[in-house]
């Protein structure tokens, strides 16, 4: 693993060891981010579920502002912190060890550019963030959100959530989705 493009280009992240936590491979990354290249730029980026830290450092080393960090697990957080650190990221970034649920009231910000979640598969977890994020100040018309789910997860609720699908992304084995407030 490791970051693919900007001021950070080619150094390697760890990833947190056990099984708790499924980095994003290099090449969905790598699409992932070249869908978004007109975005990143001066963006406010929040990364949520942020596991081994490397979308929002990406997106750091691609332009971003600062990067919030949210991850609830220590080891995990501590690999973050440690992976920023290393790419010199550090003086851009807001690291947040708490549950999303909480985390999500503790950004402030006008308005969150970009907000990726990456939760755990088959916990219904993006529906709950997608629910407390409708009510957030800092998410406007034109903020993106980006879900990274099991290719089988459903999303007809997003419309109940206040938001709507403007794409999706399948792989092999996942998919990103992507909403914005209605």
């Amino acid at each position: 693993m490791r970051v693919i493009a900007g001021t950070a280009r080619s150094l390697p992240l760890k990833a947190p060891e056990g099984l708790a936590t499924r980095p994003t491979t290099d090449r969905i990354k790598e699409t992932l981010f070249n869908m978004l290249q007109t975005r990143i730029g001066g963006s406010v980026f929040v990364d949520l579920f942020a596991g081994s830290g490397g979308i929002g450092i990406e997106a750091l080393s691609r332009g971003a502002l600062k990067c919030y960090f949210v991850e609830n697990d220590a080891k995990a957080m501590k690999c973050v912190q440690d992976n920023a650190a290393f790419t010199r990221m550090t003086d851009k970034s807001i690291f947040l060890k708490a549950d999303v649920f909480g985390a999500l009231h503790q950004i402030s910000e006008k308005e969150a550019d970009i907000i990726f979640m990456d939760p755990p598969y088959g916990m219904d977890y993006e529906r709950r963030v997608l629910e407390v994020l409708a009510g957030m100040n800092y998410v406007t018309e034109n903020t993106l959100i980006i879900a990274e789910a099991a290719l089988d997860t459903d999303f007809s609720y997003a419309e109940e959530c206040g938001f709507v699908i403007i794409k999706q992304k399948c792989y092999k084995t996942n998919q990103h989705v992507f909403f914005m407030k209605k």
